[in-house]
């Protein structure tokens, strides 16, 4: 889930009701959508939050979803079991892996 439109490939809407965060703040899951290489190489069902400020990925979801995460010093690799297509390649900043 992130609160940065930009980062989606599609979206579609979606009324997906609100959300608490740790600061006692609320947000709206507003859209669902796919981030991603391409439109053929993407993650689905990524939702799009209003108010939230972090990007949050779930690396169990990736995988229970057909996905090998692989993690090195220098990137994040995340690769589609079945075509072995990359489906995500992210470059380590500042101690994270910034997806988006």
């Amino acid at each position: 889930m992130t609160g940065d439109r930009s980062n989606f490939l599609s979206l579609t809407a979606l009324d997906g009701g609100s959300m608490a965060f740790e600061n006692g703040k609320s947000g709206t899951t507003v859209r669902i959508g796919k981030i991603g290489e391409s439109l053929s190489h993407s993650i689905d069902n990524v939702y799009l939050v209003d108010g939230l400020q972090h990007n949050l990925l779930s690396v169990s979801q990736l995988c229970d979803k057909g996905n090998l995460v692989v993690f090195s010093p220098k990137q994040c690799l995340i690769i589609n079991i079945n075509s072995r297509d990359v489906v995500l390649r992210r470059k380590q900043q500042k101690n994270v892996y910034k997806v988006c």
